[in-house]
């Protein structure tokens, strides 16, 4: 090896072990920035009520557990989410293979509609909620004369709910449509299997690592909403009352501690729970129980 060869090589050995140039410098800032848009915040959420001394952590903890408003509207809240998440998954599903698979008029119209509860202000999302379910609005109205009342009761925020998890839905399940090899489906046919057969045993047992990820993501976002949910949802403590509502009107009465200890319980369920999906789907990617085809 020539003097200019080993130069060369010793230059380059360095970038080989970091694997890209600039990793290095890529990865602590990256670091750095997750590091004070959540992790901070996170930790000082998780400290304000503890800020006292440990006595007042739990004596704020104890309160919580005799609040019946605040445990109400934390059941409101994940209760909707999930059922909210589980509702989108059929729809999602079906809108994904349409736009996947199907040869549709409008498809790259339906294609840009996706995407538009990520556009639109959560606000406006409410207000037109309410209007459209509400006792005199174009759904709402026909409903109610059939004695169906959807807005300002828990079945509204469901709606509202959906309507925002949708997409998530639709975008994690899409790509993985789309990368299905159709030879499988083809073979089953051959072999004589009916539609119903190649979506049961081929199609669903494929989707669902990707069914799961679109549920976790769903319900993460739905536990957080609150713009789209507090004008049709009513608001009423106990009964429609959620809890990133909750933790405003805690604020407006200069309850910080308890406003940040509602935000403690949101933040934990919904990370133990995109945990738990998170196990679930490594289960069933690794051909776990239910995951085999």
């Amino acid at each position: 090896m020539t003097a200019t060869a080993a130069w060369a090589r010793a230059r380059i050995a360095p970038r080989g072990r970091d694997g890209l140039p600039g990793l290095r410098v890529g990865l602590s800032l990256t670091l750095a920035w997750l590091g004070a848009l959540v992790v901070l915040p996170l930790a000082a959420l998780l400290a304000r009520p503890w800020a006292d001394g440990m006595g007042s952590g739990l004596a704020v903890f104890w309160h919580m557990l005799h609040d019946g408003r605040m445990l109400a509207a934390l059941r409101v809240s994940f209760v909707s989410a999930l059922v909210a998440a589980a509702a989108d998954l059929l729809p999602g599903v079906v809108i994904a293979w349409a736009l996947t698979r199907g040869d549709i008029p409008g498809r790259r119209v339906i294609d840009a509609l996706i995407e538009l509860p990520f556009a639109l202000p959560t606000a406006v999302v409410g207000i037109t909620m309410a209007t459209l379910y509400g006792p005199h609005g174009w759904i709402g109205g026909p409903l109610a004369r059939l004695g169906l009342k959807v807005a300002f009761t828990p079945a509204g925020i469901v709606v509202a709910l959906m309507f925002v998890g949708l997409p998530f839905v639709v975008r994690t399940v899409a790509p993985v449509l789309r990368a299905l090899p159709r030879e499988a489906e083809e073979a089953a046919r051959t072999l004589g299997a009916t539609r119903v057969q190649v979506i049961a045993r081929i199609i669903v047992p494929a989707l669902y690592p990707a069914l799961l990820t679109a549920f976790a993501m769903a319900f993460a976002r739905g536990v957080g909403e609150y713009g789209s949910v507090i004008f049709i949802a009513g608001n009423q403590p106990y009964h429609t009352e959620i809890a990133p509502l909750l933790i405003v009107i805690r604020l407006q009465e200069y309850d910080t501690r308890g406003a940040s200890l509602i935000g403690v319980v949101l933040v934990a369920v919904a990370l133990a729970s995109l945990g738990g999906i998170a196990w679930l789907r490594r289960r069933v990617a690794r051909g776990g129980p239910g995951g085999g085809v």
